[in-house]
């Protein structure tokens, strides 16, 4: 009450309609100059919100994105499927070449060059590779996603993934494991014999494994699972690989294959807690993509790094790269390590927060932080921060925590405009020079560039419209 008892002193930000009606009145007013933390031309952001078509665009979009279903149909070479020549790596991020590849990139290029007998050693793959004599191309580029360098060569195997929506394809090698791993950007005689291993073995045990199933795998529907049971689907995928191991375990055991070979396979998966992520990842990529060409749509469809740039891909604008130098994050590092030693941003794996799960649902997985650092009240503020910047919030994709609300779903370009804001992304850290691994995890956000170039391409488009 004595708020009430005396003459109000008010501090008054924005229009000053509000400020001009107390002053008349004979109130105390202070005026502060405070505009909100957004960015971009005035111009750009006026255009779109003014644009007819985003509204009804952007519902379209959406739902796309959450009608888009993940079946685990095959799996198979990356020569057959991807349709890679001879001499052809695919990366993750947007276009790069040698000559501006990070370290971590680098370093996974060498190793697939000495995997695939392109070269006999490091110094020989790097001369081919200067020389431009191995074609690189981004896994975007082919229906397809990688962790961390994201690096896939024709003899290694991929994981097909169907959506039976639409019948559209995604594709995406398996996953090596945790340390010093050719993803990480290591190179090593452990890496290489892993990876061939994984090619004489692993893949062709999957592969009959996967056929002979009478039902494919719901791997949507394993993801949506999994956020009831802890994890977020990018950096935590204990529960997500436990079920797959579940699942393919009868299937796997019945391959007529030896005994020593089908036990390797299952005690590689069941020691694997990351296994799952590179089903995830393409679930995700179908769904995104389902949202491709919608004119008037601000919906981000991809965000990818390569080490050296962050791009982005939107709904609205089709197949083109909007790039800014990419961060490095800040988190939690394994042994000696430290941030002098983290490479910036990499991996295709931040598909997953595009698609509304990982850093935007840390809130379902408060254990991550032990992995990525923060705490767990960071954990439940960021998803609830990602609501502001999305366009819906998908049933499929459950948080628990909060009520059992859906994901935050559809990074929307003029949202994180208009706030400032920019979307939470939990991934690991590998070492800035090349052949080192995995140096810790944490979290990181895109470079704000992106948005203002994809903010102005949209509003162009626009205007032309």
């Amino acid at each position: 009450m004595s708020l009430l008892s005396g003459p109000p002193t008010v501090v008054a930000a924005g229009v000053d309609v509000f400020s001009a009606a107390l002053r008349d009145q004979g109130a105390d007013v202070h005026d502060v100059d405070w505009r909100p933390p957004g960015f971009g031309d005035p111009a750009d952001l006026a255009t779109l919100a003014l644009d007819r078509r985003r509204a009804a665009a952007n519902r379209t979009a959406v739902e796309r994105v959450m009608a888009a279903g993940s079946r685990l149909v095959d799996v198979r070479p990356a020569r057959d499927v991807l349709g890679l020549r001879d001499r052809t790596l695919l990366h993750a991020g947007p276009p790069i070449g040698w000559d501006d590849a990070s370290g971590p990139l680098r370093g996974a290029l060498i190793g697939a060059c000495l995997f695939e007998g392109w070269a006999s050693t490091v110094t020989e793959a790097e001369r081919v590779l200067a020389a431009g004599e191995i074609a690189l191309d981004p896994c975007h580029h082919h229906s397809a996603v990688g962790p961390m360098a994201g690096v896939t060569s024709p003899s290694m195997w991929t994981w097909v993934l169907q959506d039976p929506v639409t019948g559209r394809q995604a594709f995406c090698n398996l996953n090596e494991g945790l340390g010093k791993v050719l993803r990480m950007g290591a190179y090593s005689e452990e890496v290489l014999t892993r990876l061939r291993w994984m090619r004489d073995v692993l893949g062709p045990v999957l592969q009959a494994a996967v056929r002979s199933m009478a039902e494919p795998l719901d791997v949507k529907a394993v993801l949506a699972q999994m956020l009831q049971m802890g994890d977020e689907g990018h950096n935590r995928n204990r529960a997500g690989s436990l079920m797959t191991l579940r699942e393919l375990s009868p299937a796997v055991v019945e391959v007529d294959a030896p005994s020593s070979d089908i036990a390797a396979v299952l005690r590689f998966i069941g020691g694997n807690e990351h296994f799952f992520l590179n089903l995830g990842m393409p679930t995700a990529k179908l769904a995104m993509d389902a949202a491709r060409g919608v004119p008037g749509s601000t919906m981000v469809t991809v965000m990818s790094r390569n080490g050296t740039e962050f791009g982005i891909q939107t709904a609205g604008t089709g197949d083109r790269w909007f790039t800014g130098p990419a961060n490095t994050p800040v988190g939690l590092f394994l042994g000696d390590y430290g941030p002098d030693d983290a490479n910036p941003d990499i991996g295709d794996s931040a598909i997953m927060e595009t698609y509304g799960v990982g850093g935007f649902t840390m809130a379902a997985a408060p254990a991550i932080v032990r992995f990525v650092g923060g705490t767990v009240p960071d954990a439940l503020a960021t998803t609830e921060r990602m609501y502001q910047l999305t366009l819906a919030e998908n049933p499929a994709m459950q948080v628990p925590i909060l009520g059992f609300r859906g994901s935050p779903t559809g990074i929307d370009v003029l949202a994180v405009a208009r706030t400032g804001w920019l979307p939470q992304i939990n991934t690991g850290m590998a070492g800035r020079v090349a052949g080192t691994g995995q140096v810790g995890a944490g979290l990181v956000q895109p470079p704000r560039e992106c948005f203002e170039q994809a903010l102005a391409a949209l509003a162009q488009e626009a205007r032309t419209a």
